[in-house]
């Protein structure tokens, strides 16, 4: 495993780190994800990533039994809060209220003293950004947590909260936390370019484009059974990628670039996210150890400039370059 620093801050987390967005609490047994976090420690992550959402909260509550044991200090913990996590008007969003009932229960959950970084799921449009910098600054000084992260916030918003975190002299965002493959690269016109200069790094998800890249997926034949596209939730994320025929297609001929080099198609496409300087960390998920075992190979790969060309050559048009569609990621009202 190799090591980055986070942004421009001092904090290094692995190249690629571990998250449990559909899986622990939902998707997989609690036994074997815990046999995933096993792996993931083994082969030298140290980065985990989570959420207050993921699977209600119980995602938090399998990573923490997880992760029980090992020393703290070489862990760095993330997680994140947005998306509602009860039925009250107050359970979601950004707020002051929200923030701090918010870290109180995922410190409980993951059964830790502080996190490493507390990550903005989305942009709160119904509450005052000021209201949200000011309780995050507020939640590093009480020790709960170290630093601060947004995640799929569009450049503006990131702007806006360095500016305000300038002028009023809270902790600065060091990360963001967006979708990221070499299919979707919304993120390379606006924000990759802000957050370079400003020392916020990105922590991507999804860089497997969520199994799509593996190839495993073909054109005019129905998902293999038990993949991410039969279950419900992942289904229906990767569904704009599989109803495209001559997409499916065009990643099959991303099998001679991965031979080339040696690398499985999910190396490959981990370690292509990983060329982009500006990335801090990419995300990878598993529903069995093999997968951890195999994705953090991608760790450490280079890819000259000529098989970045071959690679762009292959997908085309079908690349997602659009930076607009970044503006979209937060609902305007709370869910």
């Amino acid at each position: 495993m190799e090591f980055r620093h986070l942004g421009r801050s001092g904090l290094m987390v692995s190249e690629i780190s571990y998250g449990n967005w559909i899986t622990h609490g939902s998707q997989v047994e609690e036994d074997a994800a815990r046999e995933c976090v096993r792996a993931a420690l083994d082969e030298g992550i140290t980065t985990f990533d989570t959420a207050d959402v993921y699977a209600r909260t119980k995602a938090e509550e399998v990573l923490g039994r997880a992760l029980k044991g090992v020393r703290r200090e070489s862990l760095e913990i993330f997680t994140k809060v947005y998306w509602p996590t009860g039925d009250g008007p107050n359970d979601r969003g950004l707020s002051r209220k929200h923030l701090t009932e918010s870290v109180n229960g995922s410190l409980r959950r993951l059964q830790t003293d502080y996190i490493d970084l507390y990550q903005a799921h989305r942009y709160d449009h119904e509450t005052p950004l000021e209201e949200t910098l000011k309780t995050f600054d507020d939640l590093v000084r009480q020790g709960k947590v170290l630093y601060i992260g947004v995640s799929e916030w569009s450049a503006g918003q990131i702007a806006d909260a360095l500016r305000i975190a300038d002028e009023m002299g809270f902790d600065r965002l060091v990360s963001n936390q967006p979708q990221y493959s070499m299919l979707w690269r919304v993120i390379e016109p606006d924000i990759v370019p802000l957050c370079q200069e400003e020392g916020v790094g990105q922590v991507v998800w999804s860089p497997i484009a969520q199994g799509v890249l593996t190839g495993k997926y073909l054109p005019g034949q129905p998902p293999p059974s038990g993949s991410r596209a039969t279950d419900q939730l992942g289904g229906g994320f990767i569904g704009r990628f599989l109803e495209n025929d001559e997409l499916l297609a065009s990643i099959q001929d991303l099998r001679p670039i991965a031979a080339d080099l040696g690398l499985s198609m999910a190396q490959l496409a981990v370690a292509w996210v990983l060329q982009n300087p500006n990335v801090s960390s990419a995300i990878i998920g598993a529903s069995r150890p093999e997968q951890v075992r195999e994705n953090v190979k991608a760790a450490g790969v280079r890819l000259d400039a000529d098989v970045l060309k071959r690679i762009d050559s292959v997908l085309g048009s079908h690349v997602v370059r659009d930076g607009a569609l970044a503006e979209q990621a937060s609902p305007s009202r709370r869910p």
